[in-house]
């Protein structure tokens, strides 16, 4: 029988779904029909080895020209991509790699050579026409202590603290523990949101009935699965175990589906695909406070908010996930500390080390302090790129009260946003006679404005007197005012059984709500970047 070959992109991946989502030994050979013995070598390898791991026959020399033109960034970065090799007619940045392998030899040698910054088109055609490979300056590239081949991360940010790690999350020993967030987790992954959220609490009963109902008819020997219902590779495997739930209505918990936007939410054991660490951090009944956000990789721009309760796995984005790290943690109803004692140590060491101390640090002060850190424009410009590759790391800064203070108000306003006092926008309401006659519904309109100001809701109602400065804060690719226009406007559902049978939603029975939701937004909004603003002055 012929020996089965993988390809390093395969082990590579292999290795990051254990390493970096968490995803047992055991699953990952069984979903990659892999045995976990092998697994095991690959992941001893790139840990022993990242630079040489899974060489292959023969040495390989890619050389690579990057033209960069990524689109999808922001800001700065932006700018620094410049030009689209093709015109702008696409978002990604380009590059042209050359694979020259050469048998005899082993290991692998990276040659690299980048158009300058802030390029527009035509320059980086001249730099495709200039010369010929083998005339060509490349620069050899060779991997960092984090595996980075192009030198374009900050140094010093693997100097900070960890804000947590797969390591201080494993240990059992707290003495073991090396980052500040005992726990961390991603959000919640239903595979099935249209089920198991709604903005109806009543609606989400009848589906979660309907749904359990559909489940419950199925053998656990079935071979077909009804389109009724949704189902997923999960839900076909807890079937096949005869896995079983009965309708529980206080499992019906606010949940964070997107920024400022929270929706009824079906805490179930057996429906949800990927709960990660929901229970540990947010039992049923139990308070408790995280802060989310974006996880490795991350394509949109960051997000980062402090929430009450369970955030989803795209609570920022679609195509992104999202982490969350909890003030808490909870193991058989008893609350503990989700801070560890190791950072605790490390933060009082440092500013505490002088005697007359402002005031004494406690891990809630450490919490603001994170939260305040987090949101530092020149840190989060500064270490972009360090953030799309690991977990935050956090600095010590000169003013530990003063970045704990920010962060404290920002989590108040955050958290409690329900409550901040409306801006004045003020509302004008223009009757549409032409559908009333019809007796047709308002039209939804759900846009903005910037320039001007304004938000129109529907055919007759607008907002106005927006403050240009409450667009600026954003989460993600968004505004904090955008994220609600967006989530309530009326949208066609792709699932048939909920579009036929449970199309309840109507944004005329929250039209109230959406505009008293706007104006506490565009308060908060403009509250965010004045603390914002402030931090760009204080020495670091």
């Amino acid at each position: 029988m012929e020996r089965r070959r993988f390809t390093r992109e395969f082990k590579l991946e292999a290795v990051r779904l254990i390493k970096e989502r968490g995803v047992s030994y055991a699953q990952a050979s069984q979903d990659l029909g892999v045995h976990q013995s092998q697994l095991r070598s690959w992941v001893k390898a790139l840990a022993d080895d990242r630079q040489h791991a899974f060489p292959g026959q023969g040495r390989m020399k890619p050389e690579q020209l990057d033209f960069k033109g990524d689109a999808r960034t922001s800001g700065e970065r932006r700018r620094r991509e410049g030009g689209n090799i093709f015109g702008d007619q696409i978002k990604v940045g380009i590059a042209i790699s050359f694979f020259v392998k050469k048998h005899g030899t082993t290991g692998c040698r990276v040659s690299y050579q980048a158009v300058r910054d802030h390029a527009k088109l035509d320059e980086k055609v001249d730099f495709l026409r200039e010369g010929r490979i083998e005339s060509r300056q490349f620069l050899e590239l060779k991997t960092d202590v984090s595996g980075n081949w192009i030198p374009i991360a900050e140094s010093n940010f693997s100097t900070f603290i960890p804000i947590a790690s797969k390591e201080t999350k494993a240990v059992k020993i707290a003495a073991q523990e090396r980052a500040v967030f005992k726990l961390y987790s991603l959000g919640v992954s239903t595979n099935r949101d249209a089920w198991l959220y709604d903005f109806n609490k009543s609606t989400l009963e009848a589906k979660m009935k309907f749904f359990i109902r559909e489940y419950d008819k199925l053998p656990r020997d079935a071979s077909e699965f009804p389109t009724v219902i949704k189902w997923s590779r999960n839900l076909k495997r807890r079937l096949a175990h005869n896995l079983k739930e009965p309708y529980i209505s206080k499992q019906i918990v606010r949940a964070n589906y997107r920024p400022f936007v929270p929706r009824w939410f079906y805490q179930s054991q057996l429906f949800i695909d990927e709960s990660g660490s929901a229970d540990e951090m947010f039992p049923t009944g139990c308070r408790n406070t995280s802060i989310c956000f974006s996880d490795v990789g991350s394509r949109t721009d960051y997000c980062l908010l402090a929430v009450g309760g369970l955030a989803d796995l795209h609570f920022g984005a679609a195509v992104d996930a999202y982490q969350q790290v909890s003030r808490y943690r909870f193991i058989n109803g008893e609350r503990i500390d989700n801070i560890t004692d190791w950072a605790l140590d490390q933060f009082r060491a440092h500013y505490e080390k002088h005697e007359g101390a402002k005031r004494a640090i406690t891990k809630d002060a450490i919490f603001y302090y994170v939260y305040g850190v987090l949101h530092d424009p020149i840190y989060g410009e500064k270490y972009a790129m360090n953030l799309k590759r690991e977990f935050p790391r956090i600095p010590f800064y000169a003013d530990f009260w003063k970045w704990a203070d920010w962060g404290e108000k920002l989590m108040a306003l955050h958290i409690t946003y329900e409550t901040v006092e409306p801006w004045p926008l003020a509302r004008v309401d223009t009757p549409d006679d032409k559908s009333r006659k019809a007796e047709l519904a308002l039209k939804v309109m759900l846009r903005a404005d910037k320039k001007v100001g304004n938000i129109q809701l529907d055919s007759e109602t607008q907002l106005t007197g927006v403050p240009p400065e409450a667009w600026t804060y954003k989460l993600g690719n968004r505004s904090a005012l955008e994220w609600i226009l967006d989530q309530y406007k009326e949208k066609t559902l792709k699932d048939p059984t909920i579009r036929e049978k449970f199309n309840t939603y109507r944004f005329a029975d929250h039209k109230e709500k959406v505009i008293d939701l706007l104006k506490r937004i565009t308060r908060l909004s403009v509250e965010t970047m004045k603390i914002v603003e402030e931090m760009k002055l204080i020495k670091r």
